[in-house]
């Protein structure tokens, strides 16, 4: 889920509190796959297709969910183009396609231009946001869910009797882990996943103030918890939903919310040894981290749509490398 130009414009009448800050919107679609074969959306092959977006950390969450799983070959997706405006999020044109990576105009409908398209599809009256991820049911030609967190739960146990036991046994959410991956992914989505946001789209300098030293202080949290945990993983050997969530924001942090979003207190490569450390094992060492991540189309997105903010959409050449090297 980002946010276009037009949207922006009008962020303290629709999504703030009046005084310049940023709330985010509740999604409309919240329907569950389930392993249940009687089910209204019941675990298939081949019937299920996500739309993403590489730049978006929400969509990229269900990417990396995607691949951990071995989910693959049961669950197709396509990539819209970077370029988000205020008809909201559209697919690339064959011209602008990159096969390879699933940048492609949308196979499932021709004729569909935008994401919205889609949307309209399932709901004709449909007066929401047109955000990514979609998950939707190419069989019965509708959206089951636009909520990122549902969707990467769904994808962890509802498709495992399809799977061969070596991703079966991937347990994103191990139940003797449960209760600590819960209270730090709701503290993480406040104040990191959702503070780059609440930071860097505040109109007010009281909001911008109050939103950075919370996202410093969610950081320096995470800090000390990798500081002084056995790792590599933030909850040791294995990853888990944690690392996933803040997986999605710091990859995109330094090349973009340091200067886009005004997140300048501190940069991770410098500022924060052990969650650099962190990152840099996630994206060296786990394909299903460092193959979702597209940097071209993260940098792209956030300064060429956001004229607002960069209102003559030049996109900054550095930091270099994006990520340094695992041993850097």
């Amino acid at each position: 889920m980002t946010i276009n130009e037009e949207e922006y414009m009008t962020l303290p009448k629709k999504f703030g509190d009046g005084k310049g800050a940023f709330k985010r919107p509740e999604q409309q679609f919240r329907n569950w796959i389930s392993r249940d074969r009687q089910a209204e959306f019941p675990a298939e092959k081949d019937r299920y297709h996500l739309y993403v977006s590489y730049a978006c950390p929400w969509a990229h969450r269900t990417l990396i969910t995607r691949k951990l799983k071995g989910l693959e070959d049961i669950i197709t997706f396509t990539v819209v183009h970077w370029d988000l405006r205020s008809r909201g999020w559209r697919f690339a044109t064959p011209e602008e396609a990159e096969p390879e990576k699933n940048v492609t105009p949308d196979p499932l409908h021709p004729g569909f231009t935008h994401l919205r398209d889609v949307y309209f599809e399932s709901k004709p009256d449909y007066d929401g946001r047109f955000t990514v991820p979609v998950l939707y049911d190419k069989k019965k030609k509708r959206i089951v869910s636009n909520e990122s967190r549902e969707i990467i739960r769904m994808l962890y146990y509802e498709f495992d009797h399809l799977l061969p036991r070596e991703f079966a046994m991937v347990d994103l959410l191990p139940s003797e882990l449960q209760d600590e991956i819960e209270d730090t992914s709701e503290w993480t989505y406040f104040g990191i996943n959702d503070g780059v946001y609440k930071t860097g789209f505040s109109t007010t300098q009281e909001s911008y103030d109050n939103n950075v030293k919370i996202l410093f202080k969610s950081l320096d949290r995470a800090e000390q918890h990798l500081a002084t945990s056995p790792g590599p993983y933030y909850f040791g050997e294995n990853p888990t939903e944690a690392d996933i969530r803040l997986y999605v924001t710091l990859i995109r942090f330094d090349i973009v919310y340091v200067q886009h979003f005004k997140c300048n207190i501190r940069d991770i490569r410098s500022g924060y040894p052990a969650l650099h450390r962190w990152l840099r094992h996630c994206y060296w060492t786990n394909a299903a981290f460092r193959e979702t991540t597209n940097f071209d189309h993260i940098k792209c997105h956030y300064t060429k749509s956001h004229r607002m903010i960069n209102q003559g959409g030049i996109t900054p050449a550095g930091p270099l490398p994006h990520i340094l090297p695992l041993d850097g």
